[in-house]
């Protein structure tokens, strides 16, 4: 089976993000990075896919060099073959999607997994425009999944409960945290991966159709006010929630 896994390079959930001096993107200096926590999802499950039918897990990123982290990463966990898809401009989801979708088709691929959003932008768009674009359906916030022969039956989340869809392959499965544990790379693994190539393309061009305006931080939060400890400060509390934060 020819299996694709499409994965992000996102800023770690640890770093502070600053707005950049054009007042449209973050500010990469000192920013560290990491594979996408909803992809890792994703990259189990190809392997587990593989795993049972037999064939390869190719993994895919559209950036630049630095993503090469990232594919590196998911060659440790057991990919077969990388593929970095070169382009150092700023993309929309639709423009992202396109890109990836051209590829699918020049692989051949028989099923992509995805993670279901990517912690930078938070769109979750791509795997549903890279379905819509090929023509295949897709099941997104997999929690469980079942492939058979040329079909899967995958449970996913919706709000208040599960559902249990199938569907034929090809197909674009998107995955929920939960859907799996994902593996930590071995050692071997590790060595592995470094010496493992990585095929670089040029991304198929396409045409943004979302532009960003501006970014902004939050507004900081107001220092608390402690209004006292005894009785005598539950009127004295009421006054403040209804008159100053105006919720009562």
């Amino acid at each position: 089976m020819k299996i694709l896994v499409f994965v992000n390079h996102v800023p770690d959930t640890e770093t502070k993000v600053k707005v950049g001096a054009d007042g449209k993107s973050i500010d990469t200096a000192g920013v560290n990075y990491m594979l996408n926590p909803y992809d890792e999802f994703a990259v189990e499950e190809a392997l587990r896919t593989k795993q049972a039918f037999g064939g390869e897990v190719v993994v895919v990123s559209l950036g630049g060099d630095a993503n090469k982290e990232t594919l590196r990463k998911s060659l440790a966990m057991g990919c077969d073959k990388a593929v970095l898809l070169k382009d150092q401009s700023v993309r929309d989801s639709f423009a992202v999607a396109s890109s990836l979708a051209a590829y699918a088709k020049e692989y051949g691929a028989e099923i992509i997994f995805c993670g279901k959003q990517s912690i930078d932008y938070d769109d979750a768009q791509v795997g549903g425009i890279v379905a819509e674009l090929l023509g295949w359906p897709s099941i997104s916030v997999v929690v469980k999944l079942e492939v058979t022969d040329g079909n899967i039956i995958a449970e996913r989340e919706i709000e208040g409960g599960h559902e249990i869809v199938h569907a034929k392959l090809p197909a674009v499965v998107i995955a929920q945290k939960g859907l799996n544990e994902p593996r930590y790379p071995s050692l071997k693994g590790i060595m592995d991966a470094k010496r493992k190539p990585i095929e670089e393309k040029s991304a198929s061009p396409a045409d943004n159709r979302v532009e960003v305006l501006a970014l902004r931080q939050p507004p900081a939060k107001a220092a608390g006010k402690i209004v006292g400890t005894d009785a005598s400060a539950a009127a004295e509390l009421v006054r403040l929630l209804h008159e100053e934060a105006k919720v009562i």
